[in-house]
């Protein structure tokens, strides 16, 4: 008889015990692992063209402002933390 197991109960604890152990890893830094905060965003350029002798002919160039980050990480190596969450970490870790 094989013992048959919900793949969704399976995939629900997995993502219950990897959130635990994110927390976990927020708010108890190691004191001995550099804790800077980072984040990436991407800058956007708006370009304008014209149409000219057949081709398209850049017009205007404006960049855009990028938006503020919404996931941060340490170098610690703690990923996807949120503003809040990066400065409990930061704040554990001091």
């Amino acid at each position: 008889m094989t013992e048959e197991r919900d793949p969704e109960a399976t995939l629900d604890e997995w993502k219950a015990s990897m959130r635990e152990a994110h927390e976990t890893e927020i708010r108890n830094p190691d004191p001995e692992d550099d804790h800077r905060i980072e984040s990436v965003v991407q800058a956007s350029v708006r370009i304008g063209f014209d149409y000219a002798d057949g081709e398209l002919v850049e017009s205007d160039r404006e960049h855009i402002d990028p938006p503020e980050p919404e996931l941060f990480s340490c170098v610690c190596g703690v990923r996807g933390m949120t503003r809040a969450e990066a400065t409990t970490h930061l704040a554990a870790a001091r």
